[in-house]
């Protein structure tokens, strides 16, 4: 049986079978082999399946409850960024993006985390913030909600996400306003130039 250990768009922390290309880290979330919390701090970050030598064993008492995301879109969804540590290039690029989206210096990792966590959720809450966008100035890679379904936002249509992967395209609005999953700062990212990782089966 699958263990609960991997992640939605939504940030939920779900047992499916989908195999995962990114770890994800909020901290120590599991006793045993449960899940108790559904973060501890916030600091949420994506990092790599390997790194040099290191090794992560599932569950370790004391240490990180290692989480895993189909995809980087779905891990920006989720409200996490790139990891400082094991995927430094990436840091770089997100923060160097998010510098230009804002016009401001580079930011610190302490400030991004911030604002990502006043972003992705509720104050004082585990429910999960949605915000109002317009279609057309969604950048690709964004995850939306069409029909109480998220779905990952290309140039020309929206791909359904399921717990299986990827669905079939279907076209994209043009006009209105749009539900957005990925936290406001993460889709002026995207719209700057940072291009995550999107598993192919999505077109």
């Amino acid at each position: 049986m699958p263990k609960r250990n991997r992640v939605t768009p939504y940030g939920d922390i779900v047992a499916i079978d989908l195999r995962g290309a990114w770890l994800g880290n909020r901290g120590i979330l599991h006793e045993g082999e449960e899940i108790v919390a559904f973060h501890r701090h916030r600091l949420w970050i994506t990092c790599e399946l390997q790194h040099r030598d290191w090794r992560l064993p599932q569950w370790r008492p004391h240490h990180f409850t290692v989480l895993f995301f189909h995809d980087e879109a779905v891990s920006l969804a989720a409200g996490h960024r790139p990891c400082a540590l094991c995927r430094r290039a990436d840091y770089d690029a997100y923060r160097g993006a998010w510098a230009a989206a804002t016009g401001e210096d580079a930011p610190l990792a302490t400030e991004m985390d911030r604002v990502l966590h006043g972003e992705r959720l509720h104050p004082g809450t585990h429910r999960r913030r949605l915000h109002e966008l317009p279609w057309p100035s969604l950048p690709p890679g964004v995850f939306a909600v069409v029909d109480d379904r998220p779905v990952l936002v290309r140039d020309e249509a929206v791909v359904p996400w399921t717990h299986a992967g990827y669905g079939e395209p279907r076209g994209r609005p043009r006009q209105g306003s749009a539900t957005v999953l990925t936290p406001p700062s993460t889709v002026a990212v995207l719209r700057t130039g940072y291009r995550p990782q999107v598993d192919a089966r999505a077109g």
